[in-house]
């Protein structure tokens, strides 16, 4: 499985109602039940016109097939390589 940032371009996404993110997080769910795959959704940063999503899954077109199932539209899916974080400053031994 590997893991990926998904980039959605949605206007006024920052400006959602907690009801309407409870209807995409519900949406999205459903979407991951369909698959019938291995399939994870991670989470989701709302900034003000774009969604940021972490997904774990096979691959892209099973990235897509979810956006899809869900109508969710999807602007970019890029692959992580690397997760760096203020551990990884530490000097190697």
């Amino acid at each position: 499985m590997k893991k990926f940032v998904v980039e959605r371009n949605l206007p006024g996404a920052g400006n959602l109602t907690p009801e309407e993110l409870q209807a995409i997080s519900q949406t999205s769910c459903e979407a991951v039940t369909q698959l019938g795959k291995p399939y994870h959704w991670i989470q989701s940063f709302i900034t003000g016109d774009k969604i940021y999503c972490i997904h774990i899954a096979e691959s892209e077109e099973v990235i897509r097939e979810h956006a899809r199932l869900g109508k969710f539209p999807i602007n970019t899916v890029s692959e992580v390589k690397v997760v760096i974080d203020p551990i990884t400053s530490n000097p190697l031994r």
